[in-house]
């Protein structure tokens, strides 16, 4: 059944920041258009993105739909509760956590200690019988997809061959109640999701403590004032030390409870990062003991995972756990309760190979012509040039990325605006120095700073007041935070016209100055021409119309005389 991967992103929130490149442990990030998506391919769910993003753009498949539809279609569903639920809900003892989750509909809450109990047992037994070598837990399932994908040599030599404890857990609840329940695993781990997603058969869906939390708030369920049942009590049996097993550390003290030889060695690693460094170049010849390496994807433990509130203290959550877990004053003789091995397979992610000539060419694309020019800042997210080189390549990168290419860019368009505009540009900061200017700045007030200009282009550092006799509008500008303009300003025998506007209100301010002298001179020589040209208008109007007057009274005397003779001749 195909589904979405359990980590997204919402494109409308991503912001260029890149974090999640650079803190993704395996670069499964492809920056598309500005933003950053995940590369199910290339990842391991570790979920360390969605704990890092600073827009919360980074999101958890949303699987409490599939769990609702799940009620409604099996009879019973059962609960398979990660331990960490004890760092992770304050003022909440097992009855109330119980209580609270049969209220949301489900048959029963086991804990997924159990299965993790079985699993240091059959580890226990592997590490008996073990000659020298590495032995790497199979307990966390970001752990095992990282190995399998990039470090395949010890996935089938070193990984210790069986489940995970929630699938063995599962393989428990299945055996105590049936093939027929519905399994929901909650917890703070987003691989749980991948998990269900590969096993549907063990396990129906994955909720992480955050799905429950808002759950219980929709339903208004208070897990820390709710009523217990008297009778509610984990199923089938409640765990012992496998409560452990959230904080580093915790399985191998499980381990440990049953009898080993001692030359056995025991090495907790958390993080990827830090198994990485630990696991990378090292072979099997190099250990004269057996060693065990409990190998957890997020640093300090599950109590520490990318879907937990974070409302307690790291040493706290961690207290609150290993007060909690009385360990076995007794050698263990604990055996698996089921068969919960299982070959692992290694997975490997084979990265094409790159041309020298096209990584060259890459380089070149963001400026970096020579060895020099690779900086290996990190900005872009990649550790080294090369490596955001090959990268974009691989359509994973774009070359905004690299903000030493982006910064040349935008300085190499601001420098070509500078020189083109047939005006003088001039930047200034709080103390009224010149940040930047151009050349026609220079050359506008005296050949003094046009020759300052041509020792030092920009000028960078000179008083703005030493140059322009007009700096006075600069300053009010500056603190008052207002653009201005003036169409004219009269310096001596020219005339500039000048616009001031913020960059950084009250910190940077930017001019453009024109010398308008000859466009005034040339505006005031055409309103004079205009002036002569209407003045003798008027006069010719005034003649016009003092002829049209003369001739108007002659027409009328002639016409009255033309009258009065007509008028006679009638009478006679």
């Amino acid at each position: 059944m195909d589904r979405d991967y359990p980590i997204y992103t919402l494109r409308t929130e991503c912001q260029d920041c890149y974090k999640c490149v650079r803190q993704c442990p395996v670069k499964a990030i492809k920056v598309e258009d500005g933003h950053a998506s995940v590369v199910p391919e290339l990842c391991v769910a570790c979920g360390h993105c969605v704990q890092i993003c600073p827009a919360k753009a980074k999101r958890v498949r949303d699987d409490l739909g599939r769990v609702k539809y799940l009620l409604e279609r099996k009879e019973k569903v059962y609960v398979s509760l990660a331990p960490s639920w004890v760092s992770e809900f304050q003022g909440v003892d097992e009855k109330k956590i119980i209580t609270a989750l049969k209220k949301l509909g489900f048959a029963g809450v086991g804990e997924t200690a159990l299965g993790a109990q079985d699993v240091s047992a059959e580890t226990a037994s592997v590490l008996a019988k073990a000659g020298k070598g590495v032995f790497i837990s199979s307990a966390c399932p970001s752990c095992v997809e990282f190995i399998r994908k990039y470090m395949p040599e010890h996935a089938a030599l070193s990984v210790t061959g069986m489940f995970s404890p929630l699938l063995a857990h599962c393989k428990i609840l299945r055996k105590a109640f049936g093939n027929n329940i519905g399994i929901v695993f909650i917890g703070p781990c987003i691989a749980k999701k991948s998990e269900a997603d590969m096993y549907p058969e063990l396990l129906d869906v994955a909720l992480t403590f955050s799905d429950m939390r808002r759950w219980l708030e929709e339903k208004k369920i208070d897990p820390a004032k709710i009523k217990p049942e008297n009778s509610a009590s984990f199923v089938p049996r409640a765990s012992e030390e496998g409560g452990i097993y959230p904080v580093e550390g915790g399985m191998i003290d499980t381990i440990r409870a049953h009898e080993l030889p001692p030359e056995v060695k025991y090495v907790a690693i958390s993080g990827l990062h830090n198994i990485d460094k630990a696991l990378s170049g090292i072979g099997l010849d190099g250990f004269d003991n057996p060693v065990f390496i409990e190998a957890l994807a997020c640093e300090g433990g599950c109590i520490n995972g990318p879907c937990t509130s974070y409302e307690m203290p790291g040493l706290l959550a961690r207290m609150k756990i290993v007060n909690k877990i009385k360990m076995p004053k007794k050698v263990l003789k604990r055996k698996a309760s089921s068969n919960i091995n299982m070959e692992i397979y290694p997975d490997p992610i084979i990265a094409p190979l790159q041309d020298e000539t096209k990584i060259k060419d890459a380089l070149r694309s963001v400026g970096k012509t020579s060895p020099d020019d690779e900086l290996n800042c990190g900005g872009c997210g990649y550790e080294t040039c090369r490596n955001f080189a090959k990268a974009l390549l691989e359509k994973k990168a774009e070359p905004a990325m690299c903000l030493s290419y982006l910064r040349k860019q935008v300085q190499k368009k601001a420098n070509a605006l500078l020189r083109c505009i047939p005006a003088g540009v001039v930047i200034v900061d709080a103390e009224m120095k010149i940040i930047e200017c151009n050349e026609f700045f220079a050359k506008m007030f005296d050949e003094a700073t046009a020759c300052a200009y041509e020792a030092r282009p920009g000028l960078a550092g000179a008083l703005i007041s030493r140059i322009v006799p007009f700096h006075e509008l600069f300053a009010g500008v500056l603190s008052g935070g207002k653009d201005m303009h003036r169409d004219s300003i009269k310096v001596g025998g020219r005339l500039y016209g000048i616009t001031i506007f913020n960059i950084e209100p009250h910190q940077a301010v930017g001019a453009v100055i024109f010398d308008v002298t000859r466009t005034e001179m040339r505006r005031e020589q055409i309103a004079e021409k205009a002036k002569k040209v209407i003045h003798k208008n008027l006069e010719t109007v005034q003649e016009i119309a003092c002829r049209l007057g003369e001739h108007m009274a002659d027409t009328e005397i002639l016409l009255r005389s033309i009258a009065d003779d007509y008028t006679d001749n009638n009478e006679e």
